[in-house]
């Protein structure tokens, strides 16, 4: 709609996760640090948290067009509370044969392919997105799983990213288990506002416009009604490049944005700042 006016080659803020618009502001740079980290030292078992629409499944794609050919890669993201037996949504995420039923014939599978994976020199990271869905039992059944790494090689690594509410799950006292086998834990926090400043600076010159298009005002405005959410940062710029192209401007300015928090806050589903 707005693309051709302002010389997008593509949408700058839509709402899908797209790890070719990853912003490595300090947050970012450190969580994904941290998960390289406990890539490359076989850490059993890696913890990401942030709040919702922080980053955090952008960051999980970054990392998967970033892994190396040695590592296979099982990605479970539609989690829930009752997920029924966790083997099979384990193998369907590695792409083996999830059918059966019998959990000791599963347990044998899943054990075959790690010791496959191994024999070829592979290593085998299962990612879980929205973690905080999962009920205590299923994280205890994952620490068990964690029970087929033996020596001082790590035959499967597991890599748990969740909402905070993940924290509060894992600091129950059933879970003290698989809490001493978390080598790697990272909170990731909203972006502070010169973050969001260069944020949405990165957007707009990745989807192939340089010049400025949202004065300093705006932005700060933008920083200040989004909490530093940058899901909450992609809807209100979206938004206001509508209403710019609406209007003709080729500057999103402060006015602008007041006028599309207000019209927003007119739904009742939103009680954005508008000063």
């Amino acid at each position: 709609m707005y693309e051709t006016f302002y010389g997008f080659s593509e949408k700058p803020f839509t709402l899908l996760p797209d790890a070719s618009f990853l912003y490595m502001g300090k947050g970012h740079s450190i969580a994904y640090s941290m998960l390289e980290y406990g890539l490359l030292n076989q850490a059993g078992f890696s913890v990401i948290t942030g709040e919702v629409g922080s980053g955090k499944t952008t960051l999980i794609r970054h990392l998967l067009e970033h892994l190396s050919e040695d590592v296979t890669v099982g990605l479970v993201s539609n989690t829930h509370r009752e997920m029924g037996e966790l083997l099979q949504w384990v193998l369907y995420a590695f792409g083996q044969d999830y059918r059966e039923t019998n959990r000791v014939t599963l347990f044998d599978t899943f054990t075959r392919f790690l010791i496959e994976e191994y024999a070829q020199n592979h290593r085998t990271v299962l990612i879980i997105d929205e973690a905080q869905n999962l009920h205590p039992q299923v994280l205890e059944e994952l620490r068990m799983l964690s029970n087929v790494n033996a020596d001082k090689n790590q035959v499967l690594q597991l890599i748990l990213v969740g909402q905070p509410q993940l924290l509060s799950l894992l600091k129950r006292p059933e879970l003290l288990q698989f809490r001493q086998r978390i080598a790697v834990d990272y909170h990731l926090n909203a972006l502070d506002e010169s973050d969001v400043l260069r944020y949405i600076e990165h957007r707009t010159r990745h989807a192939g416009v340089e010049r400025l298009l949202f004065t300093e005002e705006a932005a700060r405005l933008i920083y200040r009604a989004s909490s530093g959410i940058p899901r909450i940062v992609n809807l209100i710029c979206d938004t206001a490049l509508v209403y710019g192209f609406a209007d003709n401007k080729q500057l999103i300015d402060k006015e602008l944005l007041q006028s599309v928090l207000l019209d927003k806050n007119r739904t009742g589903l939103t009680d954005y700042p508008i000063e």
